[in-house]
């Protein structure tokens, strides 16, 4: 089954990470038998899908072991760690910030909830270094990534489009459908801090100032000679080769930073509000029947 959701992925180089967890991975690496990135991302969501589906549910998603998604790239190469069973975790702090506790307990009860936050807790006074190199978003891909991005850093894969897959693998996962951009970190810290300085300039506080400041610090975490990706992951399911390849995200997000830097603020509005539009078109697919 493929999951509707578009991940920000950073990919640290093997030979920088501190030696017990570069002796983790290495082993991994040599143990062959990786998973594809389509691969992955499917089990992913098959994982997530059982445990969601179990009653009551679980939190405990890491059983089965961790995995890694791995790139080579001039002849080193850079992993990044899957840690599904912390994303987890931080994924329901974050949910029952946003409820009142009677309403969060409908979808997860509150002795399970208290176990796995409990779990988290320790796990984080255990590993205060660490940090989970992989954000998730659903049903949309969140403006402020596209800032750190060039359009020229793109890479598209018109393979077979489908709304779900047997046995939790894709088909012809070799060749399966992709938009994926691909950046240094030091550019896209780079882009960070200027779509920053441009739009804290403009509007001095606000969403969108704290989304990218948010994003900055998170970038901040890596070490400097790593590698930052846009995966549009299942969200290149939900839209037909044409929509896909004229899909210009990027390009117009870097025409509105543009555009505010010189102080055309309707101009600025308009290509923002482009990307907008084609995006709530494809987030108001969840309520699709």
């Amino acid at each position: 089954m493929t999951g509707h959701a578009a991940y920000l992925r950073v990919y640290e180089p093997l030979a920088a990470l501190p030696d017990v967890e570069r002796a983790r991975w290495q082993a991994y690496l040599e143990a062959g038998s990786i998973p594809s990135r389509p691969v992955l991302m499917a089990v992913e969501h098959d994982r997530a899908v059982a445990a969601t589906l179990a009653v009551p549910p679980r939190l405990d998603v890491g059983t089965g072991g961790d995995h890694a998604y791995v790139r080579h790239l001039d002849g080193l190469t850079y992993v990044c760690p899957w840690r599904l069973q912390i994303r987890t975790w931080e994924a329901l702090t974050d949910f029952r910030a946003g409820l009142p506790d009677e309403l969060s307990e409908a979808f997860v009860p509150g002795p399970v909830a208290e176990a796995a936050e409990m779990e988290y807790d320790a796990w984080l006074a255990t590993h205060p270094d660490e940090s989970v190199g992989i954000l998730t978003s659903t049903w949309q891909v969140p403006v402020p990534w596209f800032a750190l991005f060039e359009a020229e850093e793109r890479r598209l894969v018109l393979g077979q489009r489908r709304a779900a897959s047997t046995g939790g693998a894709p088909a012809r996962a070799g060749l399966d459908r992709a938009l994926v951009y691909l950046t240094a970190m030091s550019r896209a810290r780079r882009r960070a801090a200027k779509a920053l300085s441009v739009v804290r300039r403009a509007f001095a506080d606000g969403p969108a100032v704290d989304a990218l400041e948010e994003l900055a610090r998170w970038l901040e975490d890596f070490h400097p000679h790593s590698l930052v990706e846009l995966d549009y992951g299942g969200l290149v399911h939900l839209l037909d080769d044409e929509t896909l390849s004229e899909d210009s995200s990027v390009a117009q997000i870097a025409e509105s930073l543009e555009r505010l830097s010189t102080g055309d603020v309707e101009a600025a509005s308009a290509a923002y509000e482009r990307v907008l539009e084609r995006w709530r078109r494809v987030a108001a697919l969840e309520h699709a029947n």
